[in-house]
């Protein structure tokens, strides 16, 4: 089977989308480091940003990134409207593992997370990335957190994740070829810690700066 064949095939798509996810798991870890100097002050927060934004590593990776996101929402989409077609037979990503209320909801989930990654994208990257000194980048965050609304739309944001990361984690180790018994119940449990890690890490920094911020 040539790479084309193989992309093609739903055992090679599934391993592209294992790939890609694990690729953007990687960046919300660092993201989220990104986010405790808020909790050190404006000038660490305000450095820390700098240099990411400066770093031609993390310049470069921007574009993978993008690339990355694409890719795994359009192979997304093309492995559900498969598995539309073939219901009632096994799902290659399931039929090691139990149906759940994640597995079953990924598509939406997955578009609910790409509505607030849009959101993120209009009030966050791009007013950041193109910042005019108006405002420093922890003001333009803070700000941003001391809204109710936008405060409340990005903890549920970060809870649709978790429900996307509960089922994403252990299906793209799994499309690996992670799936016998004994290695498959500890990425499970890592899974579990790392989705509550992450989603509640970047919720309670929104929550505490929405109650403590002047």
């Amino acid at each position: 089977m040539n790479q084309y064949n193989f992309i093609q095939s739903s055992i090679g798509q599934k391993v592209v989308m294992a790939t890609t996810g694990i690729f953007l798991m990687s960046f919300l870890l660092i993201h989220l480091s990104v986010n405790l100097f808020l909790f050190y002050g404006e000038e660490a927060f305000n450095n820390a940003v700098f240099f990411m934004r400066k770093n031609i590593f993390i310049r470069i990776l921007e574009y993978v990134l993008a690339l990355g996101f694409i890719v795994h929402i359009l192979f997304g989409i093309k492995l559900h409207l498969k598995n539309e077609k073939s219901k009632g037979k096994v799902d290659y990503s399931l039929k090691k593992s139990f149906i759940t209320f994640s597995s079953k909801t990924m598509i939406y989930t997955g578009f609910l997370i790409l509505c607030f990654l849009i959101l993120h994208l209009m009030n966050f990257t791009i007013p950041m990335k193109y910042n005019s000194n108006a405002n420093s980048d922890y003001i333009i965050v803070i700000t941003l957190f001391k809204n109710p609304l936008y405060t409340l739309i990005y903890v549920f944001s970060f809870l649709v994740l978790g429900i996307h990361l509960n089922h994403g984690f252990q299906s793209s180790f799994q499309s690996l070829g992670f799936y016998k018994k004994k290695k498959f119940f500890w990425i499970k449990k890592l899974g579990f810690f790392y989705f509550l890690f992450v989603c509640s890490g970047f919720s309670i920094i929104a929550i505490w700066f929405f109650f403590n911020s002047n």
